[in-house]
């Protein structure tokens, strides 16, 4: 999926992206199958929603200046990620793959 409308630096990021992002993936599959009960695309849809806003409110809590724990938004941002991969394979979605087409599609020509 090369092309040269990328700068050298998004071409390296969409190479990372296929080599990595779905061994990683699919490892998180594994790991859900094997320790969780099986849940449909739209659970995980709202479970992610649910996450991001976590994660959310814990910003907006520190943009108004309240002193937020660093682990605490750590563990939020690892809950989203969590919540992506979980949702991806319910949906049957090859994220890397879409990763590297939207990298092509948004990345501006000079």
């Amino acid at each position: 999926m090369s092309r040269t409308n990328l700068p050298s630096e998004g071409q390296h990021l969409v190479q990372v992206v296929l080599t990595n992002l779905s061994g990683i993936q699919d490892s998180f599959d594994a790991y859900q199958q094997a320790h969780f009960l099986q849940r449909p695309p739209e659970f995980f849809a709202l479970e992610l929603c649910g996450e991001v806003g976590e994660l959310a409110n814990l910003e907006k809590k520190r943009w108004r200046g309240t002193n937020i724990d660093d682990q605490h938004v750590a563990d939020e941002a690892a809950d989203v990620l969590i919540a992506l991969m979980n949702f991806c394979n319910a949906r049957g979605i090859q994220l890397a793959e879409a990763v590297a087409a939207k990298l092509h599609r948004i990345t501006p020509t000079k």
